[in-house]
């Protein structure tokens, strides 16, 4: 719901940074696959217990996600790139909250309904951007690799949600509830405008 706004706001840094990046040689999957690394690094981090160092490679995560795409536009953008970036963010969501029943057992039921709220939301976006690169649909995010469908329940929301879940660890439970509900609320709307759409 907010990444456009979040994006026009951050997007001028990211690009600062991605120039950076490109001078001292780094490539835009490089860096993607250094965020996955951080990513697993903060699973650990969480799995452990350790939130604070979970939240630091949380950020850190998510400062290459935002970085690697600059970086792509400034050099040339892939298929491979884009494919890469989203799956390896689709495993880091589904990854970290599955860290965190792992260092609270009795929080996994909670863990359970938000992993299988995320694969709703997940296949509702992908298959809408399978049927978008089929039918020739414009694509109304340029700076996105395939059609980006949004939602009320987006990336900046998801992050917001996870750091939450790292500074009261306690709410665990009923953040993963009430943002599983979201997210079931999301996967509708994407499954009634894909339908509306291919309708036409």
């Amino acid at each position: 719901m907010f990444d456009r706004a979040v994006r026009r706001r951050i997007d001028p840094h990211l690009d600062r940074l991605a120039r950076r990046a490109l001078a001292i040689g780094l490539s835009a999957d490089r860096v993607t696959w250094l965020g996955f690394a951080l990513g697993l690094l903060a699973m650990a981090a969480v799995a452990l217990g350790a939130e604070f160092a979970g939240l630091l490679l949380l950020g850190a995560n998510r400062l290459c996600d935002g970085v690697d795409g600059p970086l792509a536009r400034l050099t040339r953008p892939t298929d491979r790139g884009a494919y890469l970036d989203i799956v390896l963010d689709f495993l880091f969501y589904a990854g970290f909250v599955f860290a965190c029943a792992v260092a609270r057992p009795e929080h996994a039921l909670a863990a359970a309904f938000l992993i299988f709220s995320f694969i709703g939301t997940g296949t509702t976006f992908l298959a809408h951007a399978i049927m978008s690169a089929k039918r020739g649909w414009p694509v109304e995010e340029e700076k996105k690799g395939f059609a980006y469908l949004g939602g009320l329940t987006e990336g900046t929301e998801t992050i917001a949600v996870f750091a939450a879940m790292l500074i009261f660890p306690g709410a665990f439970p009923a953040l993963a509830w009430i943002f599983g509900s979201l997210c079931w609320f999301t996967t509708a709307t994407r499954v009634t405008e894909t339908l509306r759409v291919l309708q036409r």
